[in-house]
């Protein structure tokens, strides 16, 4: 349920009503818009009675409201949520690339692609050191110690540091080490796992379940918000559907729904979408052009040799040309909003 009060109405008067709700059993989430503010009430709201509610002299209007996310819905938070992972913005027409290999090879590899990645434009250094793979007997990561190459990689070039975490245990390591924390498509409703990194200070990267719908998404990212993290990114990676030619099907139709049912910004992840490294160039200049708020996109130096998923990520050059492009159709949007 939302109550939405009366422009002008006095903090103390907002405070009191929202400690009557509580007194009821109710969370109460308080968001101060332009104008006026709005009172978000979690829990079983069917005993309220919105009559006598809209009598009270400072309430402008009381709504129900059907879906079972509240601090994720953009009702509840009509503004665009701008997330900062270490000084870099993700969201509120703020646009950053994150860029790096699958997997974390050597320290070589990974500062390497660092410095380059950064030279054509990216913001965030991504690189797996914990890999969830399908078969037991594929490249896991380097663990932890691939975290710290990644630090030094960070150390070399200034980029925040965006890796996956698999377990709850790894938490705290995470919380030391690493500026954006990526779930996985795979632990998308890992609700232990959901639970545990909405403890954590850093931003949180979730990516959309291989057969999710939107809800279930944003409902993922409500169980991180309810644990008191609410700096939450979405990334559509693409999902499964019945064609086999490309590894997932890209659904950009979800930048425009998610935009309206929720506040939170939403990245496009092209590389784990198509598969193909010669798809995720038009992938990411249609994902751009929707209006996303970002990219993350694969990167080796070597992807014939790489230790996981080569065939999807770009070299070096090749992602310098995409971010020209993505640049200039940025630079054109802006001159037609």
């Amino acid at each position: 349920m939302v109550v939405i009060m009366k422009p002008g109405t006095q903090k103390q008067d907002i405070e009191a009503l929202a400690q009557k709700f509580e007194s009821q059993g109710l969370r109460v989430g308080i968001t101060n818009g332009v104008g006026c503010s709005i009172l978000g009430l979690v829990g079983d709201t069917t005993a309220l009675d919105m009559d006598k509610i809209a009598i009270d002299p400072h309430v402008e209007r009381v709504m129900r409201v059907q879906e079972p996310y509240k601090k994720a819905n953009r009702k509840f938070h009509p503004e665009d949520t701008v997330v900062d992972v270490n000084g870099v913005k993700v969201g509120g027409g703020n646009f950053a690339v994150i860029a790096g290999p699958c997997s974390v090879e050597s320290a070589e590899q990974v500062t390497g692609i660092a410095r380059d990645v950064k030279a054509s434009g990216a913001k965030m250094l991504r690189g797996g050191a914990f890999k969830p793979r399908t078969s037991p007997y594929s490249f896991q990561g380097m663990g932890e110690e691939g975290l710290d190459l990644l630090l030094e990689a960070k150390k070399a070039t200034g980029l925040p540091i965006v890796s996956e975490i698999m377990a709850p245990r790894y938490a705290e390591v995470f919380e030391e080490k690493v500026d954006l924390v990526q779930v996985g498509a795979r632990n998308m409703q890992n609700f232990d796992l959901l639970k545990e990194v909405g403890k954590l200070s850093k931003p949180i990267l979730l990516k959309r379940g291989l057969a999710n719908t939107y809800e279930e998404w944003i409902m993922s990212a409500e169980y991180i918000m309810a644990a008191g993290n609410e700096n939450v990114i979405l990334c559509e990676r693409g999902i499964r559907t019945f064609e086999t030619y490309t590894r997932n099907t890209l659904d950009l139709s979800a930048i425009p729904a998610i935009r309206k049912m929720s506040h939170l910004p939403i990245i496009v992840d092209p590389s784990h979408a198509a598969g193909m490294y010669w798809m995720v160039e038009p992938l990411a200049i249609a994902a751009t052009a929707i209006g996303c708020d970002g990219l993350i996109i694969e990167v080796h130096n070597d992807p014939p040799h790489a230790k996981c998923d080569g065939q999807q990520s770009l070299t070096p050059e090749h992602f310098d040309q995409v971010m020209k492009k993505v640049e200039s159709l940025r630079a054109w949007r802006n001159t037609m909003d």
